[in-house]
Order: structure tokens, then C-alpha cells, then sequence
């Protein structure tokens, strides 16, 4: 058990966390959520002992281990990527490195016979023997082959160097495991071994995540940051955002008798918890789930953008039409060759790769900022396109105030018209007089989303869309989308967002492509597409 008492910090005046007291244990996964700037990280800085908080204390339960998944990607880069996990139990590893530096004494003691015996004790007792060979099959779940197992870490790339780090983190059986955005950089079926891992896991995990599938998948209960205060709730994030907006609306709702309220919230529970046994998690979550209180179900103050996209008119008949369509990247490598689809009204595509670039290449050429290699494309004369690129830096290089900024992407150029745009993106008052050139990653991508309101498309074009957001941003954008009547190509490695979006998948690559009517969970789940990948795969190989 890991345990926060009267935990507060504060820098300056502004007050981050006030007299929180939290508890984390038992075989449970904590997923920790807030808003962007709520403290998430400093959070689990403040756990693992890195921050010091300005009032109260942490204390972990005595003989107890803590592992961190660590953030400072080059510390270890004098080390074999093998010896980088080992060292994830550092008592085990002092005590190999003291053990090997015994045995290679030239002048080996009767002395040193005995403290080597001392320790070949203490090493079984930690269960030292298996130690590298666990240490090789957490590296080989997270797609590091033995080939790279006794390299430098240093020569290690990036993406690279962060599943060893994770590995590190998951070696040796911790009691408690924090885990900030462990699903960064790791594809679809390395996310899928280490939700498996996890649930596996039979001691305590905290865990910072934007990956609202991930979250779903492995988390027994979720822990709000929320007005400086740390609540906790049981069941998954989608069990907490779909209950906290019920009790909003029933908070909204003055006329609603109690009794009504409690039943609506009852019936709630009755239905997630039937839903949740057909989950990975299944029987621990339902039983979970099952003691929940009406009382533990409350309304968030968390504050969602209003994105609604509106379409200037209906589309026609003819969408878009791709004939033989070929691109290379700019270093040669082929992207795609002969590529040819036909868009429907009312389709939601997502395209897939190996390569993102293919894809963020394909949207390039489609809006027309691109020319491909050969082939054609053409729109129907009804459409509207509104497209929102992956790389937004050259809109933003301009020291305009957000209002001006929007102004000259709008034909009502009235201050108040444009103002509303921004303020359903959050950006009210002063905010919205900021210069744009000192947005962060996520309040540019809000703003192309005000442009892209504006524009009233009746074909959008979405590029990552969920990059940079936060998980407020995401569910206000999956949920607008879903909504949308319009028709929508986009691409996201969001895992919830093209689950619940697409009803299409193009999956595009350069010996070929894939074009299925079906949602994504059946696409990844269907053999007969598995084995066509698979021949995909192949060729390129």
C-alpha cells in the first residue's frame, strides 16, 4: 500500500494540490485523470519521492518496492539494454554487481567463500537465477529482439530506449508500479501484450494515460483530480465519464424526483456492471462494480469543448473518386502505388499504416498541397472539404491574438461571431487575446478545430486529430464526430476513437491496399483480414 497524508504543493501562489489524502492498494490498477495542467505527473513525482510536496507526506508500506517507468530517456545510455532492466530491482542488481565483482577477485579468500556463499543465498532468495532470462522476455513482449539485448543503450532509437524503460519498470514483481503514458510510441500489438501484463499483474499499478481503450482495458478504478483534491471511484474511465455526465445532467434536472435520480443511477450500475463481464477484466471488475454506492457516482466539474461540425449544405451523390494514386516520401521510399477507392456519402473511413507518413502524405495530396508520382482524384461539385493536418506549426507563426488569427478564416468577420467559436473551445476572456504563437501543442490543435467548425465542411479530413488533446478534448471530439452526418476520412491511434468513429477501414501500404465495411475491433479481430496483412506484409518483406 502506498498512502498520501494532508499531501499539498503549491508554487507561488498558485495551489496545485491541497491537504490530499488518497490510498492506493491491493490488486487493483488506478487509472489517474485530469484536466491538462491538474498536476497529473507532478502527481506521481510526489508518489515515487522526485517532488517534495510543500505540506503532508507519503509513506509505502514498510518492505515494500516501488518501480517508476522513468522519463529521463539518456541516463542509461552507458549500459546494455539488458543490464538497463536488471537495474529496474536495484537491491537485485547491487547485489549481481557485488557478486561478480567477488568472483573476479585474483586473490579469492576463504573470506570471500563465505560472503559468496551469503550472497548466492540472498540471489535465490530474490530469485535471481530467472533474473535475465525475465529480464529477455519482458524486452522480447515489448518488441526488443535478443539481437538487441546486449547493446548499448545509447545506440538504442528513441521509441526504442522507452520500451526498455518500461521493461525496467515491469521487471522483478514491484509492489507498487507507477506508469506515466506507458503507451507512448508502442504499437497496436505491443499495447495489447502490456494490457495483458497488467492484468495479469497481481499487485498495485498507477497509471497516467490518455489512451482511453488502454485505461478501459486495465484499470479496477479511477482516481480524479479535481478543485486540488485527489477522489477515487470504482470501475474504468468510461464507467466514470458516462456516470459523471448522468449525474450532471440529473444535477441539471431540478424537477427529477430523488427517488427517480437514485433509480436512473441503479439502473446505470446494473448495465455497465452486465457490460463489464464480457470484458478482459471481467470477473474482478463486475465484482467491483457491483458494490458501488449511488452515493460514489457524482457530477464532474471537468469543463468539455462544445465541438459541433455543421454542414453548409448536403452532400451530392459523388464524394471522391482515387484512381491510381502513387507517392514516395522525400528520401524515395515508395509510400503507396495504384492506389483506387471511391468515397460514399456518409462514409467515416480511417486509414491505416506501418507508416504514418503514407497516410499524412495521401490527405496532403488529396487537399491538393502535395502532387503525386501518377494517378488522379476527383471530388464531387457538391463538396466542401475541411481538412485538419498532423503538422500545424506553420499556422501559427504569426503573433496575431487568437481573435485575429481566427477572423481571417471566417466570412463573418464580427468579433463577437468569432469570439463564440473560440469560447466553445475553451478560450474565454483574456485567453482569447493571447498571442498565437505561444500556444501549446493542445490549444493549436483546439484552435484548427475553431477553423475547422467555421469552414462547415460536408467532407472532413482529420490527420491525428486526438494528438496533443487532452482526454476532455478527445471525448468532446469522438463524440462530435460520431454525431457528425457528414462524411469523415481520418486516421488516429486512438484506439477508442476509430473503434467507435470509423465504419470503414482503407488500410494503405506500397505492395497494395485493404478496403473493408466494417468497425475497427473487427477489422484486427477478423483472420481472413489477418492473413490478407499478412500477404501485404509479405511482399513488402
Amino acid at each position: 500500500m502506498i498512502q498520501a497524508s494532508n499531501v499539498s504543493l503549491q508554487f507561488g501562489k498558485r495551489v496545485l494540490f491541497d491537504e490530499v489524502n488518497i490510498k492506493f492498494h491491493g490488486e487493483r490498477c488506478y487509472g489517474l485523470i485530469g484536466a491538462n495542467g491538474a498536476g497529473k505527473s507532478t502527481f506521481l513525482k510526489i508518489l515515487s519521492g522526485e517532488i517534495s510536496p510543500t505540506g503532508g507526506s507519503v509513506s509505502l508500506e514498510n518492505g515494500k518496492r516501488m518501480a517508476v517507468l522513468s522519463q529521463s530517456h539518456n541516463d542509461y545510455d552507458k549500459y546494455t539494454v539488458l543490464n538497463t532492466v536488471l537495474m529496474g530491482h536495484q537491491e537485485l542488481f547491487k547485489l549481481i554487481q557485488e557478486k561478480d565483482a567477488l568472483y573476479a577477485k585474483p586473490d579469492f579468500s576463504e573470506a570471500d567463500g563465505i560472503k559468496a556463499s551469503e550472497l548466492e543465498e540472498q540471489f535465490a532468495e530474490m530469485d535471481g537465477w530467472n533474473a535475465e532470462s525475465d529480464a529477455a522476455a519482458l524486452l522480447s513482449g515489448l518488441g526488443i529482439g535478443e539481437g538487441d539485448h546486449f547493446k548499448i543503450m545509447g545506440d538504442m532509437e528513441g521509441k526504442f530506449k522507452v520500451r526498455v524503460l518500461l521493461a525496467q519498470a515491469l521487471f522483478g514483481d514491484p509492489d507498487v508500479l507507477i506508469l506515466d503514458e506507458p503507451t507512448n510510441d508502442l504499437d497496436l500489438k505491443t499495447i495489447g501484450w502490456l494490457e495483458d501484463f497488467l492484468l495479469n499483474f497481481k499487485n498495485t499499478v498507477i497509471v497516467v494515460s490518455h489512451d482511453r481503450h488502454f485505461l478501459d482495458t486495465v484499470c479496477t478504478n479511477i482516481a480524479d483530480i479535481d478543485y486540488q483534491k485527489i477522489k477515487q471511484f470504482t470501475g474504468n474511465y468510461t464507467f466514470w465519464y458516462e456516470s459523471s455526465q448522468l449525474a450532471l445532467r440529473q444535477r441539471a434536472s431540478a424537477n427529477k424526483k430523488a427517488e427517480d435520480k437514485k433509480k436512473e443511477l441503479q439502473e446505470f450500475i446494473s448495465r455497465f456492471s452486465a457490460n463489464a463481464s464480457k470484458s478482459k477484466q471481467a470477473t474482478s471488475r463486475k465484482k467491483l462494480l457491483e458494490k458501488i454506492n449511488v452515493d460514489d457516482i457524482q457530477a464532474s466539474s471537468r469543463r468539455y469543448p462544445a465541438i459541433i461540425f455543421n454542414q453548409v449544405r448536403d452532400a451530392g451523390d459523388q464524394i471522391l473518386e482515387v484512381d491510381n494514386l502513387s507517392a514516395h516520401s522525400e528520401d524515395g521510399t515508395l509510400l503507396f502505388k495504384n492506389l483506387s477507392f471511391k468515397i460514399n456519402r456518409g462514409d467515416k473511413a480511417t486509414f491505416l499504416s506501418n507508416n504514418s507518413l503514407a497516410i499524412s502524405t495521401l490527405f496532403e495530396i488529396l487537399n491538393g498541397n502535395l502532387q503525386p508520382d501518377s494517378g488522379t482524384f476527383n471530388y464531387g461539385q457538391t463538396i466542401v472539404k475541411s481538412y485538419l493536418p498532423t503538422h500545424n506549426a506553420p499556422f501559427f507563426d504569426t503573433d496575431d491574438s487568437l481573435i485575429d488569427w481566427l477572423r481571417q478564416y471566417s466570412e463573418n468577420k464580427d468579433e463577437v461571431y468569432v469570439r463564440g467559436f473560440l469560447g466553445k473551445m475553451l478560450f474565454t476572456g483574456e485567453e482569447s487575446m493571447k498571442s498565437a504563437r505561444v500556444l501549446s501543442g493542445g490549444e493549436k490543435v483546439r484552435c484548427m478545430l475553431s477553423r475547422q467548425m467555421l469552414k462547415e465542411g460536408n467532407l472532413l479530413m482529420l490527420d491525428e486529430p486526438t494528438n496533443h488533446l487532452d482526454l476532455e478534448s478527445i471525448q468532446a471530439l469522438n463524440n462530435a464526430l460520431k454525431e457528425y452526418k457528414g462524411t469523415i476520412l481520418f486516421t488516429s491511434h486512438d484506439h477508442t476513437f476509430t473503434q467507435t468513429v470509423a465504419n470503414r477501414i482503407i488500410e494503405v501500404s506500397p505492395n497494395g491496399h485493404l478496403d473493408k465495411l466494417m468497425d475497427y475491433d473487427e477489422y484486427i479481430a477478423s483472420s481472413k483480414v489477418q492473413e490478407q496483412r499478412a500477404a501485404l506484409n509479405k511482399q513488402l518483406a
